[in-house]
């Protein structure tokens, strides 16, 4: 049964469309099942109610005809109940209603069960059979599994408008995607569409003028992959058998062919470019492949996508050294990283969006600090067909909207301008200290990682660098970056601020933050080798990066050091020999340099419970609330099937934050925030009210942060945050900060308009 589902699965999966998608399934669970009908109903997205989608065993004339209004009929409580309900004979139901265009009459048993995705009921898989009984509990539980999987294609054609399609329905105008709020901003642009591997799914479509140009291409990416073929072949030669050798012989053959080749160039022809075609002829082989019985004949589909990645990587090679960025540029990608949000020319990027991700991840931490919209998590995003197309990115409601209409178009641009005489007057505030109406004062800093961002910073009033990614300029190399380099990049930085301070997070890579040179594979990265432990592992490379910042604070003296994921005081300890020896050696060296302050990310939980030993250490602590929430909460805030979850307002964090903050008075140490709670203008409030000293924060945040500050007196923070700490869940505390901001006047400080 295993093997049959697996294969009912690869077929919905490599499927051209939703219709071919259900028909397969129909056909392939009746005869799994032998039953004598098996049937799909979909909800219809602008009705309501269940159509037939596609039967075998009814009458075929009945697709798209049959309809049953909510409350209607057996199978709408089978979506009722969001749970299979299993009859002995259908009509003997109270809730039976005969359709008879289905001439469904012959049939008394009846098996339905729900198409859910994310809570959410999609249709319902129904089979019958001619005699009366319950199907048995492993027939059920098969049911159940192909539901299952047929849910995420069917969610994704919804989202995409595949079924109002075949429904016949007028077709949605301003089609609107739902994701997760990466980082806040309005803007409308032009999408591109970059591949971060070579994912044959996730290749775009994209109009081409010169339609020979584009064959010729292609033509030489196929030769260029026949002639490393033919070299792979030659040097396994002597190693293997004349049977074993024809492999290579077949994927010449292969490359040959009409069916692969000639027919990518008739897609070509068609004036799709290159990538598109090959995409689409390559699937349109591993469908064909796949629905064979010959299981030698079904692992020919892994041949043909081997050898399409082949053509497409060369292919890519081409496109990425001629690739142009629009003005106006929307980074559309499966899963967007910090290198690709790098690699887009100053000024041309306007927004990002991820079909992965959440608004924790490191892309859209880099968005908002780079000032751009971001929209994460958009898993039915239909990236095929996104490329050059006008979009409209909502940041703050986590949207994305596809081909505007005029008045749509009309009504953001409205937002986008009542968001910029919002920020020219919260400009006013650049020289004002973020002090409360009763004279109490907290320092704001300004998170960074891109020396783009130094000029934002500056502009935004911060008061120094309260976190500097150092991980940025690795990322982006590819290689380790030498002394002298770090040492330019990190100057920079300190001179940009002097003498205000520049505090500087150690390398910290490792969990979603990857070195494309120095790859590493875990199963659990978040738990895995990450931050200092890699560092304290190779201090060949952490001698050099803290000789680095060291010497390019001489003569400034504005900098220090913060360590991050930090479980223990033996890392501290291993870390102050480490940094005493390059300091020392610096000075024998001739350097002017002085040893910097250093301090302690408190983001694993372990470390909460250690503030006393780590204060007879270090100068300072910085709370890292993303992966202490994270951590806290058990919840990957990258995944965006779990991202809902995630929420630094959650009562366990908020009063782990309380703890910290006593902790830290008992011990006479200074605390800070670090984490994206700072740059909630609300949540920033009560973390002054818990007596944090310092907030830091995206460059954009600063004013909005200030601004709230200065609206309240410290008693007032304080009272609100005694209000919050009596809630039992997230939402109620988000609704009570939303309240007071609609009360106070400060609800364009979250989302104009």
């Amino acid at each position: 049964m295993i093997k049959l589902l697996r294969r009912i699965i690869q077929e919905v999966n490599v499927a051209g469309d939703l219709d071919e998608a259900l028909t397969i399934i129909v056909t392939r669970v009746r005869e799994a099942m032998g039953v004598d009908v098996c049937s799909v109903y979909l909800t219809d997205p602008q009705n309501g109610g269940q159509v037939l989608m596609a039967t075998d065993g009814l009458n075929p004339g009945a697709v798209r005809q049959a309809r049953l209004r909510q409350g209607q009929g057996v199978v709408t409580l089978v979506v009722e109940r969001a749970e299979p309900v299993n009859l002995d004979c259908a009509s003997d139901h109270p809730r039976f209603m005969l359709l008879p265009e289905t001439e469904e009459e012959p049939y008394q048993s009846f098996l339905g069960v729900p198409i859910i995705n994310h809570r959410k009921v999609l249709g319902v898989l129904v089979t019958q059979r001619r005699e009366a009984g319950r199907c048995d509990d492993e027939q059920v539980a098969f049911q159940v599994t192909v539901a299952a999987a047929l849910a995420g294609a069917i969610s994704h054609a919804e989202a995409s408008g595949s079924i109002t399609t075949l429904l016949g329905l007028r077709p949605q105008t301003n089609r609107r995607f739902k994701g997760l709020a990466g980082a806040p901003g309005i803007v409308i642009g032009k999408a591109l569409v970059m591949n971060q591997q070579i994912d044959l799914d996730v290749v775009p479509d994209r109009r081409i003028e010169d339609v020979t140009a584009e064959i010729v291409t292609f033509l030489a990416a196929v030769e260029a992959v026949r002639i490393e073929i033919r070299t792979l072949g030659q040097g396994l030669s002597q190693a293997l058998s004349t049977e074993e050798s024809t492999l290579f012989d077949a994927y010449l053959l292969m490359l040959s062919s009409d069916s692969l080749v000639g027919k990518a160039v008739a897609n070509i022809r068609t004036g799709n470019w290159a990538p598109g075609a090959l995409r689409q002829t390559v699937l349109e082989h591993v469908r064909v492949f796949r629905a064979m019985e010959d299981p030698l004949l079904q692992e020919r589909a892994s041949d043909i996508i081997d050898l399409g990645r082949r053509i497409m990587s060369r292919l890519m090679e081409r496109d990425k050294r001629t690739f142009q960025y629009p003005e106006h540029t929307i980074l559309v990608a499966d899963d967007v990283s910090a290198t690709m949000i790098a690699e887009v020319p100053l000024g041309r990027l306007a927004a990002v969006v991820s079909m992965h991700g959440s608004r924790y991840s490191h892309a859209a931490i880099l968005a908002r600090a780079l000032g751009v919209p971001a929209v994460m998590g958009l898993l039915d995003l239909p990236l095929a067909k996104l490329d050059d197309r006008e979009v409209v990115v909502d940041g703050y409601g986590g949207r994305v909207y596809l081909d505007p209409s005029p008045a749509i178009r009309a009504e953001f641009l409205r937002i986008v301008a009542e968001e910029k005489k919002l920020t020219a007057g919260l400009a006013e505030l650049r020289e004002l200290p973020a002090e409360t109406t009763d004279g109490y004062r907290v320092p704001l800093y300004a998170n960074t990682g891109l020396t783009a961002d130094l000029g934002p910073a500056r502009d935004s009033g911060a008061e120094g660098i309260g976190l500097y990614r150092t991980e940025i300029p690795f990322m982006v190399r590819d290689r380790f970056p030498g002394e002298e380099e770090q040492v330019q990049i990190f100057r920079q930085v300190l001179r940009a601020f002097a003498p205000h301070p520049v505090t500087m997070r150690t390398l910290d890579v490792g969990g979603d933050k990857s070195l494309p040179y120095f790859p590493i594979h875990e199963t659990n990265p978040f738990l895995g080798w990450r931050g200092i432990r890699i560092t304290l592992d190779h201090p060949e490379i952490f001698l050099t990066h803290l000789r680095a910042m060291v010497r390019a604070s001489e003569g400034l003296d504005n900098l220090l050091i913060l360590l991050p994921m930090v479980y223990c005081v033996s890392e501290v300890d291993d870390t102050l020999r480490l940094l005493r020896r390059a300091h020392q050696g610096l000075v024998e060296e001739g350097y002017a340099v002085k040893m910097p302050k250093i301090g302690v990310m408190v983001e694993v939980p372990a470390s909460v419970y250690q503030i006393s030993a780590f204060a007879r250490r270090v100068d300072f602590l910085s709370v890292g609330t993303n992966d202490l929430t994270q951590y806290l909460l058990a919840v990957d805030r990258n995944n965006e099937r779990v991202a809902n979850l995630y929420d630094y307002l959650h009562p366990a964090v908020l009063h782990t934050l309380v703890q910290i903050a006593q902790f830290a008075r008992t011990h006479n140490i200074p605390v800070g925030v670090c984490g994206e709670m700072a740059g909630d203008p609300m949540v920033a409030l009560l973390l002054v009210a818990m007596g944090v000293d310092s907030l830091s924060m995206n460059a954009g945040c600063v004013p909005r942060v200030k601004r709230t500050i200065r609206h309240f007196s410290l008693q007032r923070a304080k009272e609100m945050l005694q209000e919050v700490l009596g809630f039992e869940s997230c939402t109620m505390a988000r609704n009570y900060l939303d309240a007071v901001l609609k009360q106070e006047g400060l609800s364009n400080l979250v989302r104009p308009g």
